[in-house]
């Protein structure tokens, strides 16, 4: 996890129990991540606490991911992983290990906090951290810094396994609610949306955008600009653009292959 205590904080993970808190990319060449993101979602970088090889992502001055340089294992994908708020790290990791999951990594201490790294039963990768958090860091708010959907193919199982390894079952003063809407399971922290678990993966595919993976959204004032603004820097869109009556999407790689959406308003229609 890229230095999620980034800022002076009043915040603790008690208080945001199962939210997002956080993403965080560990990426194989990270001078040429730092060129790709701040060249398609306009990002400034800062030096982190933990030295050359970390560095945070800021939007109009404001944190908005972590990114790491990758130890050189090249079986490892590089791919970018939500972190969530959670109380006790130790009793969240035997949540994990108990539901048929797997522990990766931790949970360790890092930073003020401590940190761990599981795959979910389906295969799906993600980070919980017990400690400080980023106050401003706000999914759900208008402006937010980041949207998270899970995509996999049994979308109960999912949610059975999330909610009890994640307590999002609202009984915790300040945690989630998970409920069913149509073919989908909404993720709501008091009145916000802050993730969803959508079905239609398949386990097996070899391709990180159809296997079960949490999918990171990041807002762009014109989807055209970073679409040629991503091939232009070693990545481009993975699939056509989506569209809502408010919103229009594609999901994109990176130089290093990791995908990640990008998510601009309606009406925005231009090149550079």
């Amino acid at each position: 996890m890229s230095d999620p205590r980034v800022t002076a904080v009043s915040t603790s993970s008690h208080e945001i129990a199962g939210a997002p808190c956080w993403v965080s990319l560990m990426a194989r060449d990270l001078a040429a991540a730092k060129r790709f993101y701040a060249g398609v979602l306009g990002w400034a970088f800062r030096p982190s606490r933990f030295g050359d090889g970390f560095s945070v992502a800021l939007r109009e001055g404001m944190p908005v991911a972590g990114i790491g340089a990758l130890a050189e294992r090249p079986d490892m994908p590089v791919a970018w992983t939500p972190y969530f708020a959670v109380p006790d790290a130790d009793v969240t990791a035997a949540r994990v290990s108990e539901r048929g999951a797997t522990m990766a990594v931790g949970p360790l201490a890092f930073g003020t906090g401590r940190a761990g790294l599981a795959a979910d039963p389906a295969g799906a990768i993600f980070g919980f951290w017990e400690g400080d958090v980023v106050p401003d860091w706000s999914v759900g708010h208008g402006g937010a810094p980041a949207w998270l959907e899970l995509h996999t193919r049994d979308v109960f199982a999912a949610s059975i396994f999330y909610g009890e390894v994640l307590d999002w079952a609202g009984e915790r003063p300040g945690s989630c609610v998970a409920s069913y809407e149509h073919d989908h399971v909404v993720l709501r922290h008091g009145h916000d949306t802050v993730a969803r678990i959508s079905g239609g993966s398949v386990d097996e595919a070899p391709d990180p955008g159809i296997r079960p993976c949490w999918h990171v959204h990041f807002p762009v004032q014109n989807l055209e600009v970073a679409m040629a603004a991503a091939m232009e820097l070693g990545g481009g869109p993975v699939a056509p653009v989506h569209t809502s009556t408010t919103t229009r999407w594609v999901d994109l790689a990176d130089s290093d292959g990791a995908h990640f959406t990008a998510v601009a308003p309606q009406n925005t229609f231009s090149t550079r």
